[in-house]
């Protein structure tokens, strides 16, 4: 069995901008609350994160600010995943000086790739690192679906461990984990599938949902880990509604709304996106309202 990161809840975490960029003061107290309510990992840098949007030097600052503040407590997995395979060559090199424990990877955007190149792509980037790597299946976002097979491939790859499976093709993903095995672990990228993907063979969710409710999202995969599995799938069911007003415009903007909401200072995204409209802010709040942490 390969080398398991984390089990149970990683949250995919947003970042909050001001007008000197990132507020790292902002961050470091979300990360904080994330710890104290029971999460199993953050994941900094990622597409909740706005890395798109983001300067290396303020992607570098944030990963290293949650490194500090979580101080070993928690497994802190840099996203690191561009289209262009050197570049995240090099940007491994400078997550692993800071300390993180793994790097997320997403698949080539907008230049796409073949399954072959994938491979090739994946290939180089582990042979020039020893960090943990865990792939990012996301099609919807990148206009490329890494298949089964082509998992398979790469999982016989020491340092390629794990995937976060966000394709929502539950009979793909059932396929991946019977290729894989142990060889691969996956995780839910998909908050609405998260007791599906564990009752396939997944081992946690890299969670949107997490970010403003992260203990009930360990608590429910703790749940089902320990076989109270009615229990897990009710609660995997009444999030259901906050999942979709999470999801209701392009992530992050709700969950960065969800955050101002919960008293946080997040700000707004950074352009291309823009803050949520009024009507769905209305919905989220009242989602938020009905749906609390687990005690």
């Amino acid at each position: 069995m390969k080398k398991i990161i984390f089990k149970g809840c990683g949250t995919a975490i947003a970042t909050p901008f001001n007008e000197e960029g990132v507020n790292l003061k902002e961050f470091s107290r979300l990360v904080e609350y994330q710890i104290k309510n029971g999460v199993d990992s953050i994941i900094v840098c990622g597409t909740t994160g706005e890395s798109s949007t983001m300067t290396e030097e303020e992607k570098l600052k944030t990963i290293e600010c949650a490194v500090k503040t979580s101080n070993g407590r928690v497994p802190i997995i840099a996203g690191t995943g561009s289209n262009n395979t050197k570049a995240i060559i090099e940007m491994n090199k400078k997550v692993k000086e800071l300390g993180v424990d793994a790097v997320l990877i997403v698949t080539p955007y907008y230049n796409k790739s073949t399954q072959q190149g994938l491979v090739t792509h994946y290939t180089e980037i582990a042979k020039n690192t020893d960090l943990p790597i865990i792939l990012y299946n996301v099609p919807s976002r990148t206009g490329v679906n890494i298949k089964p097979e082509t998992a398979l491939e790469l999982s016989k790859i020491e340092n390629i461990v794990a995937i976060k499976e966000a394709s929502g093709d539950l009979s793909q993903i059932a396929k991946l984990a019977n290729l894989c095995k142990d060889q691969l672990q996956i995780y839910s990228g998909n908050d609405d599938q998260i007791i599906p993907i564990l009752s396939i063979g997944g081992i946690g969710v890299i969670s949107v949902l997490s970010n403003v409710r992260p203990k009930y999202v360990h608590d429910m995969c703790y749940k089902y880990f320990n076989k109270e599995t009615e229990e897990a799938a009710k609660m995997q069911i009444e999030a259901i509604p906050l999942i979709n007003a999470l999801f209701s415009e392009v992530n992050p903007i709700p969950v960065k709304e969800a955050l101002n909401i919960c008293g946080y200072d997040f700000g707004e995204p950074r352009l291309p996106l823009i803050k949520m409209s009024k009507g769905k802010s209305d919905i989220l709040k009242n989602c938020l309202h009905e749906l609390k942490d687990t005690m």
